[in-house]
Parts: C-alpha cells; sequence; structure tokens
C-alpha cells in the first residue's frame, strides 16, 4: 500500500472510527439503561427528552406514586393520620431520592425526611384549583427541590395537604452509570484506535525502516552476504528493493574487485613464468657466447638466433600486457580506416604463411567475398586478432602434419572469417570460457604451450569494439574453428 494511501486511511480511522465506534457503544448503553430506568421509575414514554430536563424527569419519575396518593386521599384521607402508613409510602419514595410531608391546617404532622429538611414556610399554600398529576412547584432555594401538592379535607372538616418532595440535587444512578460508562468506552475506543493505528503504521513503515537500518549496519561493517527481504508496493517497500538491488550490486562490484586483484596476481605470475624460460635461455646462451662455448661461427650464429628468438618471445608477452592494461581500462588506441578486405586479408596471409612455411605448418586460404567490398577498421588491431587467433592454433597443433585454413565469407552485412585447425580441439565443458580473461584449457605450463592466458580476451575485446562477434566451435582430436564478424562498410545515398 502507497504512503500517501496509508496515512489517507489512518486520517479516516482517526476520525471516523471513534466517532461510530461511541456512536454504537452509546446507543447501546442508552438502550439498556432507559430499560433498567423504564423497569425501575415505571417511565414507559419512547421519547427521552425528558432525560435533558431535570424538572421534567423529576416530575416523571413520581408520577404513579402522585396518582395513588391523590387516589387514597379521595377515598380515605385519615390514613395520612396513620404513621405507620406514612412510614410505608415515604419508604416507596425514598427509593426515588423523594420524601413525603403531610400538612394539617398550619402544621406539619410528618416530615419524611430524617435530616433537616423543608419548613412549613417554605411549602406553598392550599391550593384552590384541582390537583395536577403533572405539574409541580419547583423551589429555588438552599435545598432546590421539586414539590408536587395534593390538598384534600380530613374527615374531621380540617384542611390538609400531602407533599411529594424531590430533590433535584440528586441524579437518577443509572443516568450517571451511563455518563461513566460512556466515558469510559470513549476512552477505550480512542485507545483501540491508537493501538490498531500504531500496530499497522508499526508492520508497514517503522519495521521496514528498522530492516533498512540492520542494512546499513551490515554494509557499514562491509557485510554485504545478507538479503533484504521486501513484500508490498509502497514507497517503503520500493526503498527496501532499491536498497537490495544497490547490495547485490556492491556485492558484485566487490567480487569483481577481488576477481580482479586475483586476475592481476595470476597475470603477474603467469607473466613471470612465461618470462623466466626465455630469460633463462637467453642468460645460458649469452654465458655461453662469453665463456667461448660457441667456438664456432655456426654455433655463434645458433647461439645468436636463440637470444634473438627469446627476446622476440619476452616482446610479445610485454606488449600482451602492455595491451591487457589498456583494455582494462578501456583505452585501446584504435585507429579506424575503410579498408578493401580482399587486399586486406590478401597481406594478411602473406606475412602469415611465411611464419608459417618455417615452421612447416600447411595453410590455405579462400577468399570468397567480392573485390569490392570494404570494412571500416583498425588495420593494427585486426591483424592482432588474426594473429592471435593463429598463434594460438600453432601452440594447441599435435598431429604430424600441421594445417591452418583460413576462409572469409560474405554473409549478408557482414563478412565472417573462420580460422581453422586439424589440433587437439578443445574440451566441451571449457568451449564456453575460452574467451574469459586467464582461462586456460589445458591446465599444464610449459615453454610450449604457455602464454598469459589473455590472448583470446583481447582477441573478442578488440572484435567486440569494432562492432562483431567472436565465437568458437571445436572437436578433440579433431581440431577447432575460430568465427567473427565485422559489419560491412555501406555507403549512405541521399536524397536530394
Amino acid at each position: 500500500m502507497k504512503l500517501r494511501t496509508r496515512l489517507t486511511i489512518s486520517f479516516c480511522i482517526i476520525i471516523f472510527v471513534p466517532i461510530l465506534s461511541a456512536c454504537l457503544v452509546l446507543f447501546g448503553f442508552q438502550k439498556s439503561h432507559m430499560k433498567t430506568i423504564e423497569q425501575t421509575y415505571g417511565i414507559e414514554s419512547k421519547n427521552y427528552n425528558y432525560l435533558m430536563n431535570s424538572v421534567q424527569l423529576l416530575n416523571r419519575y413520581t408520577k404513579k406514586n402522585y396518582e395513588y396518593l391523590l387516589s387514597e386521599t379521595s377515598k380515605n384521607p385519615d390514613h395520612f393520620l396513620d404513621r405507620a402508613y406514612l412510614e410505608s409510602v415515604n419508604k416507596e419514595l425514598d427509593e426515588k431520592y423523594s420524601y413525603l410531608i403531610v400538612r394539617k391546617e398550619d402544621k406539619l404532622i410528618y416530615v419524611g425526611k430524617k435530616t433537616e429538611g423543608l419548613t412549613a414556610d417554605d411549602l406553598p399554600e392550599y391550593e384552590e384549583t384541582a390537583p395536577n398529576a403533572i405539574a409541580g412547584t419547583y423551589v429555588d432555594g438552599d435545598e432546590q427541590v421539586l414539590i408536587k401538592q395534593i390538598d384534600f379535607m380530613f374527615t374531621d372538616g380540617e384542611r390538609g395537604s400531602a407533599f411529594i418532595i424531590t430533590s433535584s440535587h440528586e441524579l437518577l444512578p443509572e443516568i450517571q452509570s451511563l455518563i461513566v460508562d460512556g466515558f469510559v468506552s470513549i476512552i477505550l475506543i480512542l485507545l483501540f484506535t491508537a493501538a490498531m493505528l500504531i500496530i499497522w503504521i508499526y508492520q508497514g513503515i517503522i519495521r521496514p525502516i528498522k530492516k533498512l537500518e540492520v542494512a546499513t549496519l551490515n554494509i557499514q561493517q562491509g557485510n554485504l552476504d545478507f538479503t533484504l527481504e521486501t513484500d508490498g508496493k509502497d514507497e517503503i517497500s520500493e526503498l527496501c528493493a532499491s536498497f537490495e538491488e544497490m547490495r547485490k550490486r556492491l556485492k558484485e562490484s566487490a567480487e569483481k574487485q577481488m576477481a580482479s586483484e586475483r586476475e592481476n596476481k595470476e597475470l603477474i605470475s603467469n607473466i613471470a613464468h612465461d618470462l623466466k624460460t626465455p630469460i633463462t635461455a637467453v642468460k645460458g646462451y649469452s654465458e655461453g657466447l662469453l665463456d667461448g662455448v660457441a667456438d664456432t661461427p655456426e654455433k655463434r650464429e645458433k647461439y645468436l638466433r636463440t637470444i634473438n628468438s627469446k627476446a622476440n618471445e619476452m616482446d610479445a608477452l610485454l606488449n600482451e600486457l602492455t595491451l591487457y592494461s589498456k583494455i582494462d581500462t578501456n583505452r585501446i588506441p584504435y585507429n579506424f580506416n575503410k579498408l578493401n578486405v580482399a587486399a586486406y586479408f590478401n597481406d594478411c596471409i602473406e606475412e602469415i604463411g611465411m611464419d608459417l612455411e618455417n615452421k612447416n605448418i600447411g595453410l590455405a586460404y579462400f577468399n570468397y567475398v567480392d573485390n569490392d567490398v570494404m570494412i571500416i577498421a583498425d588495420p593494427e588491431q585486426l591483424k592482432r586478432v588474426v594473429n592471435n587467433i593463429v598463434g594460438n592454433s600453432i601452440k594447441y597443433l599435435d598431429k604430424k602434419q600441421g594445417l591452418i585454413n583460413i576462409r572469409i565469407k560474405d554473409v549478408g552485412d557482414f563478412i565472417q572469417v573462420e580460422i581453422e585447425d586439424n589440433g587437439r580441439g578443445i574440451a566441451a565443458k571449457d568451449l564456453p570460457y575460452i574467451f574469459e580473461r586467464f582461462y586456460r584449457a589445458d591446465a599444464s605450463r610449459n615453454s610450449a604451450t604457455g602464454g598469459s592466458g589473455i590472448g583470446l580476451s583481447i582477441v573478442k575485446k578488440i572484435i567486440e569494439d569494432h562492432g562483431g562477434k567472436i565465437w568458437a566451435t571445436s572437436k578433440e582430436s579433431v581440431g577447432t574453428v575460430m568465427y567473427f564478424v565485422i559489419r560491412k562498410y555501406q555507403e549512405v545515398i541521399q536524397d536530394e
């Protein structure tokens, strides 16, 4: 979930969930408590507006008591002279936070409140109108009470009044409980909503940030061997995914750097090994000359030719090392020119042929390309490619009569060069790796098949920099064919 969506939902939860939950809880509490009020106080009205009016409320929940006393005053007024009867009536009123006062003439003959209550002077005068069971007199004094008055005549002819006194200070305990329960419920709802949001935000934001913090600490300590798990499509998850991708690239970069360091060490070791043999030969033959071992002109010439050959080997190794350093920093000095394919390869084959003839190796050359086909290439670097491939073939020729075939073909937009030998071939398991730096299919190292192991990697780099491609096929004990292609040069015809 997107962070923006998450924040929008959080805002809606903060606003609407507490309100909706509070309304539902208060509605349930209201139904429950109002049912209790109806059962306890006999209030049957379904309109609860009277709960907001204390006078109306106090009037309602002594209504039945008032009607009962009104009936008794008309039927048996002398009951109000019976203290036991008055106590029973007062006890019932006491449950409704009310009490009874009975007046005869100007004297109070019964006061149901044990503590100091209203005096005769506080009570209203005798009413001349008919009694009203709904109305009452509200006295706003120290005791703030609602007084319901019933005037009647005792059998002896004296006037009397029965008063139901209800204190407005007292609230229904059910209403108090409703208010308390509602307040507690709202607090619990807010706490629940806050806890729910905290857990949700922690799961979606804080936890991924903690993971990022741990991952950052690992990288800071140089540890890249871990995985930052990501799930979801929000911004934090995308950040974690980007961080994981960065970790992978850092690890790849570190591994490449370590591999490069290993390769450099291996290169130095290979070059040192391959230089050791010609240097040893040069030292030996030069000492032979100095010591007079070569005492005939023929021996001296032989010694000098050997020294020259070994010096050339060392020069080739050093040139290869120099080119490798340029490849490694992408600083090969190319000098591209437009070349005629037939003329260029004819010259190459002529030079290669002389060298192969001296080594008693057969050479066959086939050119299937038209004489006017042109390419854009660096003649020196392209010659290096051909020489490296041919030189590699010479190293691994194992037949009594070595043979190398070179074919130039036209393959549409490219010219394809094929260099085939009848050497020992390359194993299928080694073939995919022969263009990698320092890879040697022959693990043994000797003066016959030595080399730095970077010759074919240099060839691949040069061909790719020419916009071409190189590959090979081989069969063990039969031979190997190297292929590479270079795009033809085509004139761009502009419309007039």
